[in-house]
């Protein structure tokens, strides 16, 4: 899924056919098509995947209220007291799934632990269209012959590490004792050291708020002239107030994340005193990390490296509770 294999657009998610080839979400759609030229390239469409993932929100919501939604398509159910008094997990998710194909005609696939990490792991295991139930008595089993750069909070760096430690599957990470995981990872040792265990005490937050929200512009030319670079960041602006109203979202930290023609990327961040969320104050903010950080030839007004793609991000959102409806009008 993405922009045409001749555009400069990248993929935003590829199936399990496209995989194979090696296609990656955020993959040049060009290196793209030359892994896989018979490959199909269909162009998003997030409203529609926005309607589903609500209708689907909704079948969970039918069983408990204890929903944490990670994405579109991802989430966690906690249904130990679930709403029809179904006493087994691996029912609940069986008859999900089911409701879920019957009202979408999407395939779903689930995981069933006795924590968050378990159940994570378990519906990646036979995807797409699988179901993998592990007992309390199997967990150990189930964990050490996974790769650690499979578990949540393991990324590349991290994994990277442990393996310079002989630390390759959940065993290896296993046999290693608190204080050393505390000496190389820090804190996180301590987690590491539990989910090894298969130990994760973090409960389903089913009032799990949007921690952000941004957009960004990939163009179709690399640019370096000024003025056209501060238009195009004027567009992302208005975007990004567009999904704001959307979502009644401000945000008190900007974000300015700028692409250039090398793939290389660069951020500027800017905490301020309140929320914002009107265009005119997005793009002031914007425009002026965008001058601090970019070097600009006195002559011609233009970068010294060209710009391929420009992007904007709103955190740290205000409480509702201490804020009033952001847009009433809408």
């Amino acid at each position: 899924m993405g922009g045409p294999p001749n555009s400069r657009s990248v993929v935003a998610a590829a199936s399990y056919e496209a995989r194979k080839f090696g296609i990656r979400s955020a993959m040049p759609c060009s290196k793209a098509a030359q892994l896989a030229p018979q490959a199909i390239f269909v162009f998003p469409r997030f409203e529609v995947y926005k309607e589903v993932s609500d209708r689907i929100r909704e079948i969970f919501l039918e069983y408990t209220d204890r929903v944490e939604m990670l994405s579109l398509d991802e989430g966690y159910l906690d249904v130990t007291f679930n709403k029809r008094n179904i006493p087994f997990a691996v029912t609940i998710a069986k008859e999900i799934r089911s409701e879920i194909f019957k009202r979408t005609e999407l395939t779903a696939s689930a995981g069933v632990g006795n924590s968050k990490f378990i159940a994570k792991l378990a519906s990646e295991k036979n995807k797409p269209n699988g179901l993998t139930i592990v007992l309390p008595d199997d967990v150990i089993a189930f964990i050490d012959p996974l790769p650690v750069n499979s578990f949540h909070g393991v990324g590349k760096v991290t994994a990277q590490k442990m393996k310079e430690l002989g630390i390759h599957i959940g065993k290896d990470l296993r046999a290693k004792n608190i204080d050393e995981l505390v000496q190389h990872f820090g804190k996180m040792g301590i987690y590491y050291y539990k989910i090894s265990r298969g130990e994760d005490e973090r409960e389903v937050n089913s009032c799990r708020e949007r921690k952000s929200l941004g957009a960004e512009n990939t163009f179709d030319q690399d640019k370096i002239d000024r003025e056209d670079l501060l238009q195009q960041l004027r567009e992302v602006a208005i975007e990004v107030e567009r999904r704001l109203k959307k979502r009644n979202f401000a945000g008190k930290t900007l974000t300015l994340k700028i692409k250039f023609q090398d793939f290389s990327l660069r951020t500027r961040s800017r905490t301020l005193s309140e929320p914002i969320f009107a265009v005119d104050e997005i793009y002031s903010v914007a425009a002026e990390l965008f001058e601090e950080f970019f070097e600009f030839k006195n002559e011609k007004q233009v970068s010294v490296k060209a710009i391929r793609l420009l992007g904007i991000n709103l955190s740290h959102p205000n409480s509702r509770d201490e804020e009033p409806m952001l847009f009433p009008n809408l």
